[in-house]
């Protein structure tokens, strides 16, 4: 465990997206207890701690007047500066944010009114306790669109 680590779903401006998604799935490695963690409230995100480096499926689940389908995406978990040539150090955070767009055509009326009206709240950047001074550190975002 000499890596501590948070994947998440947030959007662009860094918006309460309960609105939208219902739930967010995380598969983790199968050496992790229970790989399989579901969060169901906003922020949408997950912090462990580790030592390699994997690749971690996402699944959202979108409120049933949004969309029906769910929606999988795949990040890579990096631990280590891909650009670093000298000795590997857990003291450099490392930061890697991925750019997701999801276009919702044709939203219902009704789905657009309640996005229109859900108040703008925001969700810390970071969770608690954790800066960017901590080991180890991955983070994916994902941005919505209505067209």
């Amino acid at each position: 465990n000499s890596h501590k680590w948070t994947v998440y779903i947030r959007s662009a401006t860094n918006e309460d997206l309960s609105v939208i998604v219902k739930r967010v799935v995380f598969q983790l490695h199968p050496s992790f207890t229970n790989p399989t963690r579901v969060v169901e409230q906003p922020p949408f995100e997950l912090s462990e701690s580790g030592w390699g480096e994997f690749e971690i499926a996402i699944t959202l689940y979108f409120h049933s007047d949004v969309c029906e389908k769910r929606l999988d995406l795949f990040h890579q978990l990096k631990l280590y500066p891909e650009e670093d040539a000298g000795p590997q150090s857990t003291k450099k955070p490392v930061v890697v944010e991925t750019y997701d767009e999801v276009v919702f055509p044709e939203p219902t009326e009704a789905f657009f009114l309640r996005v229109q009206n859900h108040p703008a709240a925001t969700v810390p950047r970071l969770p608690p306790g954790m800066t960017l001074s901590s080991p180890g550190m991955w983070l994916a975002g994902l941005y919505f669109l209505f067209s």
